[in-house]
């Protein structure tokens, strides 16, 4: 059977119908890919993702006919500009200083947009991941202190303290386990003693 983006056709059809009536209903689109994600046991990300790569194959006749009369369109999103970027970037950095996650951070930014907030979120990560270089050079306008082999050195530190933590503890316990196994034992011999001489 022919896939469309990696769904049947069927499927297709069945996302777009469950979509189409959601929306006619006024129900939100996240919450339409988190029903029909746990409806079809899918990712809510995997059917969010398919739902706007069908919407975009608009060079495809079967999607075009799967789509017709439905009104379902895919949002146009605007790209952010480099100051844009550099604005988010910066204010995500500088809540991340002072103990703030970067999902916090993100939706704070967003003021609770959902979307937005998902936006930024991704930008974040995705500079991250591609352009570490700029996340320094940003740290570094802020003011923060940003040597990747200093923060390096600090995490593993911090994970070399965990591991001590975690070592010392379980060498207690094991001597705790020890102990408690040896008097086990004994008591064990002396009931079995009682019992022989009963």
């Amino acid at each position: 059977m022919n896939k469309i983006n990696g769904y049947t056709e069927e499927e297709a059809k069945k996302l777009v119908d469950f979509i189409s009536c959601g929306k006619r209903d006024g129900k939100t689109l996240s919450g339409l890919f988190a029903s029909y994600a746990q409806k079809t046991g899918r990712a809510k990300g995997s059917v969010r993702n398919y739902y706007y790569a069908l919407l975009r194959s608009t060079g495809d006749g079967r999607v075009k006919q799967i789509l017709s009369g439905k009104n379902l369109k895919a949002e146009k999103i605007l790209p952010f500009s480099e100051e844009e970027t550099d604005r988010i970037l910066k204010e995500i950095l500088l809540q991340k200083s002072k103990g703030v996650s970067v999902r916090r951070a993100v939706l704070n930014l967003a003021k609770g947009d959902d979307k937005l907030m998902l936006r930024y979120q991704n930008k974040y990560r995705n500079v991250l991941g591609k352009q570490p270089e700029r996340i320094e050079r940003l740290m570094r306008e802020c003011g923060l202190n940003c040597g990747t082999d200093e923060a390096r050195r600090r995490i593993e530190d911090e994970i070399n303290g965990l591991y001590d933590k975690l070592a010392s503890s379980l060498k207690e316990e094991n001597k705790r386990l020890t102990t408690l196994i040896k008097r086990l034992t004994d008591e064990n011999a002396l009931l079995r003693l009682q019992i022989k001489n009963s």
